[in-house]
């Protein structure tokens, strides 16, 4: 028998019970055809199914109005069309040897939140279903801390209040979100994987907390990281290691694997995340998924539970953001997310003219990278989505951008240098053994400094960043991988340290893009032996939008992946 199997009670149709008039007559008002079904106090005991040909949103309305209940189904057609029409048109006039392919092409296309804004879906509904798939779920993947069930569901209440009385709504109104461990939601622990900060609670929220709020979303869980977010595997001792749905056996990537586990899994439709070395686009690599890591200073960072402000590459090599389950969800998330917030004095307007040159963008194919060789699947993914561009119209040449290997460096010896001088004593006193093998490992990468080559390697990042302007005036886009290599294996990260130099080279170019302050979005290329691979698209600073046409081009081409359930469940 599987697992979690669930016994149903007897249920009966038309054909199994033979229904004969009795011998007493009972007037229709003497008659109480209401029920109780979880809490829901139903007028008619009816229940429609969550099945796109059985419910749209208008006959869940009306079915409402008559004291029945109608189940939308939030992975449907309606939460990925606004008409749906020509659709159904398409599906009921397809030849049946047709109709399996038509389907997989019809829901590939991304969900849209904003369609809850238009009225199309009740908040009420959307907020019950990912908090019931947070219950069912999570237990098997350990992605989400804490649920903010309680506080979700009033939230809900007053987004469809707003509806009802046509107030002005956000671009994510009542759209479901998780929120990463280390940034302040009030009231909310801050523990940032940390057992004895896991009584940290925030007096407010962070500014990208407030502007995802500002539009509408709605908070439904906190998701899990590593200690001090400085690995790339999410675990700790606090709360454990988060699971890959994908596959137990690799990682779900890290900071921000369970903002990556948990949305892969259908709990919420955007998760926060940041991004100092790769803690995005990696966890987006490892499961599947869409991010966009921005250009420093566009989305505003503060935490108001920090004693004291990070060191200062920290601040300018980290980044917040989305992870999404398709581009146009992470476009919009993006855009909620860039508001100004005083408290963060890097702000940057995001409002910044787009490239502007005419013709078709030249894109560099990088597919020679230091570290360890490419892997076949990461290879391929590259050649699949220099193909899918070409044929849409880019010039797609195969080249690699200027000293990736030494942008590596670099990052390693300004990130190693403040966690020595500035940080280490306070790991050491908060962080597990875990943690601290990490940064061990990390300090190895690069000698210890002093001020003066702390210093000169501040100097030699402006060097590279001009290399790389210069490189990026003539290629618009750079296609490279995430990683080298497939995902590693749960905490293979701290196992030793020639194991953690691998996977150190192999993400060598995940760290330049921070080192160097630019975006990337990532994109998912498909499956290759049942498991996810994608790729990053780097382009200038503030070019966030030119990153996203190009990945949303893979996109339409090879589709969504997720939700998924847990394969291993």
């Amino acid at each position: 028998m599987p697992r979690d199997f669930k016994e149903l009670k007897p249920a009966y149709g038309f054909d199994d019970v033979a229904i004969t008039p009795g011998d007493i007559t009972i007037n229709p008002e003497m008659a109480d055809l209401s029920t109780n079904f979880v809490g829901i106090k139903l007028d008619i005991p009816f229940i429609a199914s969550a099945m796109d040909a059985v419910v749209d949103p208008k006959f869940a309305i009306e079915m409402t109005k008559s004291g029945g209940l109608a189940v939308m189904n939030m992975d449907g057609l309606h939460t990925r069309y606004e008409d749906t029409t020509e659709i159904y048109e398409e599906i009921a006039a397809a030849p049946r040897e047709e109709a399996t392919e038509i389907m997989q092409k019809i829901y590939s296309a991304p969900q849209r939140p904003e369609l809850i804004a238009k009225k199309e879906v009740n908040v009420k509904a959307v907020i019950e279903t990912h908090l019931e798939r947070l219950q069912e779920i999570n237990p098997k993947i350990n992605a989400v801390t804490k649920s903010l069930n309680t506080q979700a569901m009033e939230m809900a209440v007053l987004a469809d209040e707003k509806i009802s009385k046509n107030e002005a709504l956000g671009p994510l109104h009542g759209v479901p979100v998780t929120i990463k461990d280390n940034v302040d939601v009030a009231g909310q622990p801050s523990p940032n994987g940390l057992s004895k900060l896991k009584d940290n609670i925030a007096p407010s929220n962070s500014p990208v907390v407030d502007n995802l709020l500002r539009a509408g979303a709605i908070p439904i869980g906190r998701t899990n990281t590593p200690e001090f977010s400085l690995r790339w595997h999410t675990g700790n001792p606090l709360f454990g290691d988060t699971l890959n749905p994908w596959d137990k056996n690799i990682t779900p990537g890290g900071s921000s694997g369970g903002a990556a586990a948990s949305l892969a899994a259908g709990i919420g439709c955007i998760a926060h995340g940041n991004d100092l070395g790769g803690s995005l686009r990696y966890p987006a690599y490892c499961c599947g998924l869409a991010t966009i890591k921005p250009t420093q200073g566009i989305i505003p960072a503060f935490n108001p539970t920090a004693g004291e402000d990070r060191p200062p590459m920290m601040q300018l090599l980290s980044t917040q953001g989305p992870i999404t389950r398709s581009i146009s969800d992470a476009r919009l998330a993006f855009n909620a997310m860039t508001r100004l917030d005083r408290r963060d004095p890097w702000w940057t307007p995001a409002s910044l003219p787009k490239y502007s040159k005419s013709g078709p963008k030249k894109v560099a194919l990088a597919t020679e990278i230091p570290g360890p060789p490419l892997a076949k699947e990461v290879k391929q993914s590259l050649r699949d989505a220099g193909k899918i561009l070409e044929d849409a119209g880019y010039i797609v040449e195969e080249i690699s951008p200027p000293e990736i290997s030494r942008c590596a460096q670099v990052w390693a010896g300004l990130i190693g240098t403040e966690v020595r001088s500035i940080l280490r004593k306070a790991m050491n006193e908060l962080g597990s053994s875990q943690i601290n093998t990490a940064l061990n490992f990390l300090e190895s990468f690069h000698k210890e400094c002093t001020l003066s080559e702390y210093i000169r390697l501040g100097m030699e990042r402006t060097r590279l960043m001009r290399e790389w302007s210069m490189f990026l005036e003539e290629y618009h886009i750079i296609i490279g991988p995430v990683s080298n290599l497939p995902p590693f294996a749960p905490n293979e990260d701290i196992l030793d340290n020639e194991h953690a130099k691998v996977i150190f080279s192999a993400h060598s170019l995940l760290v330049t893009v921070n080192l160097l302050g630019i975006p990337a979005a990532t994109v998912c290329t498909g499956l290759q032996d049942g498991k996810p691979y994608g790729v990053q698209l780097i382009g200038w600073k503030y070019n966030e939008q030119l990153c996203l046409d190009a990945a949303q081009t893979i996109e339409n081409h090879v589709g969504t992946l997720t939700p998924i359930d847990p394969k291993f469940a």
